[in-house]
């Protein structure tokens, strides 16, 4: 296992104290699948593992894609519920920052097994492995995991395993802190905020709450931050899409809208509420409907794709210095 205790500079005042690598095997992508087995790497302020947790998760449904997590009914069976071991998991990400291959993934999974146990996930900030190697500049062909183990010379033993998955994350994050704190970087740290409410049948949101884009579930209205990066302009077809690029949603997604949001602003997108002519693309399953934003986007000729597209981009979108210098543009979004 590496060990990179020294640095050259002086480590920022302004990291962290500690972090928690998360990884969850589950049923599936959508809002309604369950988490299958949860692995935590707690780590400290300097990216060196303190101790790791494992545990399997009765999803009280089918497994899902049992060829790839390897996990049966069977198997899962006699496993605890989730809020069997909700108190072991708090204990372990309680004051840390989340840490995740696709961050906005596992941290989704979470909050969402969270509110169905009627406890507040103790997490306010989750960091995005994704996001730091491309803060890095990292060389990687892509940004999966066994990319990011290999770029560092971590080798995997059991892909898809929640415990190994967690085990190659911190074994490739520590050089990458260390990196960052070289060079001065600022960590992509995000907000986390928990679900407030969980039903598996519709219900009316208390007063000063607003529903999520499911019927199920019901989430604090926030305010994203503002993107960073200037607009570079629309999607171009058979091109990468751009950091600081504006990007509306319209419609049923099969993967969660927030999460694929906050995927989207991980990335480096400015994720808009609206469609203005200064829209980069729409994303929506059913371009032919009469929606405004459709319908708008028709009108000003805005780019279009479905979700499959778009989610096969956000794989590897170009950094903003990429793109060609622009003009500041006000904008209504």
């Amino acid at each position: 296992m590496l060990d990179d205790r020294q640095t050259a500079a002086p480590w920022p005042t302004a990291y962290p104290q500690g972090y928690a690598v998360v990884d969850v095997e589950t049923t599936g992508l959508a809002r309604d699948d369950r988490i299958v087995s949860a692995a935590v790497y707690r780590l400290d302020a300097q990216g060196n593992v303190e101790d790791h947790w494992y545990t399997l998760v009765n999803p009280e449904r089918d497994p899902g894609p049992v060829w790839i997590h390897g996990l049966t009914s069977d198997v899962l069976e006699g496993a605890p519920l989730f809020p069997e071991v909700a108190a072991q998991l708090s204990e372990r990400l309680a004051d840390r920052v989340l840490v995740a291959h696709n961050a906005a993934f596992d941290w989704s999974m979470l909050a969402r097994e969270y509110a169905r146990a009627s406890v507040v996930a103790p997490v306010e900030q989750r960091l995005c492995t994704i996001a730091l190697s491309k803060e890095l500049r990292l060389p990687l062909p892509n940004h999966k995991l066994e990319s990011l183990a290999a770029h560092f010379g971590v080798v995997q033993q059991r892909a898809h395993h929640a415990l190994d998955d967690a085990r190659v994350l911190a074994e490739a994050f520590r050089p990458s802190l260390h990196a960052a704190a070289r060079s001065g970087v600022r960590l992509p740290l995000l907000e986390c905020r928990p679900l407030t409410e969980w039903s598996d049948s519709p219900v009316t949101p208390r007063i000063g709450y607003q529903p999520s884009y499911g019927q199920n579930s019901w989430r604090a209205s926030r305010k994203r931050p503002a993107c960073p990066y200037p607009n570079p302009g629309r999607y171009e077809k058979e091109k990468p899409l751009m950091q600081g690029m504006r990007v509306a949603f319209s419609g049923d997604t099969s993967v969660d809208r927030e999460l694929l949001e906050d995927r989207a602003v991980e990335a480096g997108l400015h994720v808009a509420t609206s469609v203005s002519r200064l829209t980069s693309l729409l994303v929506t399953n059913d371009p032919d409907s009469a929606t405004s934003k459709t319908v708008k986007a028709k009108s000003f000729g805005t780019p279009i794709l479905d979700e499959s597209a778009f989610t096969h981009l956000l794989r590897d979108v170009a950094p903003a210095s990429a793109a060609e210098p622009r003009a500041a543009t006000p904008s209504s979004e």
